[in-house]
C-alpha cells in the first residue's frame, strides 16, 4: 500500500547566480497551484473535509474478509482518500518551495504531513486484513467481482510481502515511529546547510571567496589549478573537522534502516529497501560486478581526460573542469524548450504534442527568486491535474539539461497518470531515472547533430563522458559504499566517522585507479561520504546508475531506428507499476538482470572517447 507521506518529486542541484522578486517574474513564468486548489481557502477547506474524513476509514476494520463487496468499498474509499491527500501534500509543500523564508508555507507542509501521519496509522490495519484473508480467497473475490482488478497489482504485492508485515497493532506501533523516523538525515541537512562555518579562501585573481556547499559546486571546476586546490583543500578540512559528528549522524541512520528491516523480519537492510519494487538484491550486486569489470573504461576516460587537460599527474581536484575551454554557450527558457522539443521528435507526436502543451502551459516555475526552494524537481503526485516543475533556470547548458530531464519525469506521470488507474499510476523511483535520463541522451544526440563547430562537438561529448562517469560509475561507488556500511552494521560492527573514512577512501582509491597512476586520491578525501545526503535515503542511489543504464539501452534504440523501439518506449511510459520494474523494462527492451545494458553503455562511452580522438586527432585508445 501507498504510503501517503511519500509524494513523487525528484531532486538535482543547482546554485542560484541571479536572483530576483517574485513579484518581478512575469505570471506566465510561474507555476499555477490554483490548477489543484483555486485558492489557499479553498486548500484549507479541503484538507479540513479530509481530516474529518480520516476516522471514518476505520468503519471497514473488520469487515474486509466478509465479501468482495467489503474488500472493493474499503479499496475503493482508501486510494480516493489518498489521491487526495497527494493533491493536499503536493499543494503545501509547492506553496512552501515558493519562497522557504515564508514560515506560513512551512507551517502548511507541516500541518499536511501530520495530516498524513495520522491517515497512515488509521489505515493501518488494512493491510493485515488482506493477508487475513487468504490467496485462496483472495483469488475467488477476484474472480466474482471484475471491479477489483484495478487493484490485482497492490494486492499480489500484499501476498507477496505477508510474511513482512506485522500484526494491526505492531503495524499502528510502527507507523507512529514515522514521526521519529529521518531524524538523522534531518539534523544532517539542518547542520550542513545551517550551521557549519566554511572559511573564506584568496583565489589568484584576488577574489576573496566564503566557501560554501553551493560555491563549491561551481569553483571545484575552476581552469585555475591552483585555485581549485586551494578550494578542495579547505572545503575538505572543514568537513573533515567535523568527521565524528557526521560519523554519529550516518550511524544513526544506518541502524533506523536495520531497525525497519529486522522488525519486518528482512535478512539484510538492502532486501528490505528492494523489496517493495520486488527488485532482487542480485540486480544491486550485480550493477557494482559489471561495473568493477569495466573499470578500464573509466581509467581510459581518466587518461584522455589527463591528456586533454595538459597534465603530467591527474588528481581528484582536476575531475570537474571542462575539458574544453572557451565554450560560452546561452540558452534563454523558451529556446531550451524549442531544443528539447526538437530532441525529442524521435518519440513522434504522441510525446511532442503533449510536451509543447506542457511548456506553453503554467506547469512550471521557471526563475530563481528570493527564498524559493534551490535545484530542480518533477511533481506528479496530482494524479487528475497535471504534473509540475520547479527550475531555476539560468540560461546555460546545465539548465538546458535540466529541461529535458525535469519534463522526462514529467512526460513519465503525465502518461502514466492518463493511462493506468490511480492505485497503478504511481511507478517505482527504479525506473524514474530511466524517463528523465533518456530525455538527456536525446538532446545530448540532437545538439551534436546540430552543430558543425568542433569545440562545441568537444564540450557536448565531454558533457556526455562525464555524464557516464558520475551517473555510473561514481553513483556505483556510492552504491558499494552504502552496501559496505550496512553490512558492516548489521554484523553489529559499531562504526565511526573515521571508519566511515577509510572504506570510502579505499573504494574511490580502487574506482580512480589511484594505486595504478591513473588518478590521485588524497587521503584528505576520503570523507566526502558526509557530503552526499543520499546515503540517508536507505539504498537509494544505485537507481541513478541502473537508470542510466536502463536509458542508454533504450534511447540508443530508438536513436539507431530500431523497429519498434520508440513504440515500446512509450508503453514503457504508460506502464506505471502495473507491473514490477524489472519486467516493465525488460518489456520495453532492456533487461537489467543480463550483461547487455551494461556492455552497450560501455560501448557508448568508448563511442565517444573515440570521438573525442578522433576531433584532437589523436590515436583511438580503447
Amino acid at each position: 500500500m501507498r504510503h501517503p507521506h511519500k509524494i513523487k518529486r525528484y531532486h538535482t542541484s543547482s546554485d542560484k547566480d541571479s536572483i530576483s522578486a517574485r513579484d518581478a517574474v512575469p505570471e506566465s513564468r510561474k507555476w499555477d497551484l490554483s490548477d489543484i486548489y483555486p485558492t489557499e481557502t479553498a486548500f484549507l477547506s479541503a484538507r479540513d473535509k479530509f481530516s474529518g474524513e480520516i476516522p471514518h476509514l476505520s468503519d471497514f476494520r473488520g469487515k474486509l474478509v466478509s465479501s468482495s463487496k467489503e474488500l472493493l468499498h474499503a479499496l475503493d474509499i482508501y486510494f480516493d482518500m489518498m489521491k487526495t491527500f497527494s493533491r493536499l501534500s503536493s499543494y503545501a509543500s509547492m506553496t512552501a518551495d515558493q519562497n522557504m523564508k515564508d514560515p506560513h508555507g512551512e507551517h502548511l507542509r507541516k500541518e499536511t504531513r501530520q495530516l498524513g501521519i495520522r491517515f497512515s496509522e488509521i489505515a493501518s490495519y488494512i493491510v493485515p486484513e488482506i493477508i487475513a484473508i487468504g490467496e485462496e480467497t483472495l483469488h475467488k473475490f477476484m474472480a466474482e467481482n471484475p471491479a477489483l482488478r484495478p487493484y490485482r497489482m497492490v494486492l499480489d504485492d500484499i501476498m507477496r510481502t505477508a510474511r513482512h508485515t506485522l500484526t494491526e497493532k505492531e503495524e499502528r506501533i510502527l507507523s507512529r515511529t514515522g514521526m521519529l523516523a529521518g531524524v538523522a538525515g534531518n539534523t544532517y541537512g539542518i547542520f550542513t546547510n545551517s550551521d557549519m562555518v566554511f572559511p573564506t579562501v584568496t583565489l589568484s585573481d584576488g577574489t576573496e571567496l566564503q566557501l560554501n556547499q553551493a560555491n563549491y559546486g561551481k569553483y571545484r571546476g575552476t581552469e585555475n589549478r591552483g585555485d581549485r586546490e586551494l578550494v578542495f583543500r579547505e572545503f575538505w578540512k572543514t568537513f573533515n573537522h567535523y568527521e565524528n559528528t557526521f560519523g554519529a549522524l550516518l550511524y544513526a541512520s544506518i541502524q533506523q534502516d536495520w531497525f525497519y528491516a529486522v522488525t519486518r523480519n528482512y535478512k539484510s537492510s538492502v532486501e528490505a529497501a528492494l523489496d517493495s519494487g520486488n527488485i532482487p538484491t542480485s540486480v544491486y550486486t550485480g550493477l557494482i560486478e559489471n561495473i568493477h569489470a569495466h573499470l578500464p573504461a573509466l581509467h581510459r576516460y581518466l587518461a584522455l581526460r589527463k591528456k586533454m587537460m595538459g597534465l603530467d599527474i591527474l588528481k581528484y581536484s582536476d575531475l570537474y573542469p571542462s575539458l574544453v575551454k572557451g565554450v560560452d554557450v546561452e540558452y534563454s527558457f523558451e529556446t531550451a524548450c524549442g531544443h528539447v522539443l526538437d530532441a525529442v521528435t524521435l518519440l513522434g507526436d504522441a510525446y511532442v504534442v503533449p510536451l509543447r502543451e506542457a511548456f506553453q502551459s503554467r506547469w512550471t516555475d521557471v526563475f530563481p527568486t528570493d527564498g524559493k526552494r534551490s535545484g530542480a524537481y518533477s511533481n506528479g503526485a496530482c494524479y487528475d491535474v497535471h504534473p509540475f516543475v520547479l527550475l531555476n533556470h539560468k540560461d546555460d547548458y546545465e539548465s538546458l539539461s535540466t529541461i529535458a530531464h525535469e519534463f522526462g519525469h514529467a512526460m513519465h506521470s503525465w502518461f502514466s497518470n492518463r493511462n493506468q488507474p490511480y492505485s497503478t499510476s504511481d511507478y517505482s523511483i527504479f525506473v524514474a531515472e530511466v524517463a528523465s535520463t533518456f530525455n538527456e541522451n536525446l538532446l545530448n544526440q540532437h545538439l551534436l547533430a546540430s552543430t558543425d563547430n568542433r569545440d562545441m562537438k568537444l564540450f557536448l561529448l565531454g558533457h556526455a563522458l562525464e555524464r557516464i562517469r558520475t551517473t555510473i560509475f561514481r553513483q556505483t561507488m556510492f552504491a558499494e559504499f552504502e552496501l559496505k556500511i550496512h553490512r558492516a552494521v548489521e554484523k553489529q560492527n559499531a562504526l565511526t566517522g573515521e571508519a566511515f573514512t577509510e572504506i570510502y577512501l579505499a573504494l574511490a582509491r580502487k574506482y580512480y585507479g589511484h594505486d595504478d597512476g591513473v588518478c590521485q586520491v588524497d587521503a584528505q578525501y576520503g570523507v566526502e561520504w558526509a557530503f552526499i545526503p543520499h546515503f540517508y535515503y536507505n539504498f537509494y542511489v544505485y537507481q541513478y546508475a541502473t537508470g542510466m543504464i536502463a536509458a542508454t539501452a533504450l534511447s540508443e534504440k530508438v536513436i539507431s531506428g530500431e523497429a519498434g523501439a520508440a513504440e515500446r518506449y512509450l508503453e514503457f511510459l504508460k506502464s506505471g507499476c502495473s507491473d514490477h520494474p524489472i519486467p516493465i523494462l525488460r518489456k520495453a527492451g532492456a533487461d537489467l538482470e543480463t550483461h547487455d545494458p551494461f556492455e552497450l553503455t560501455i560501448r557508448v562511452f568508448h563511442q565517444i572517447m573515440d570521438q573525442i580522438e578522433t576531433l584532437l586527432g589523436l590515436g583511438t585508445g580503447e
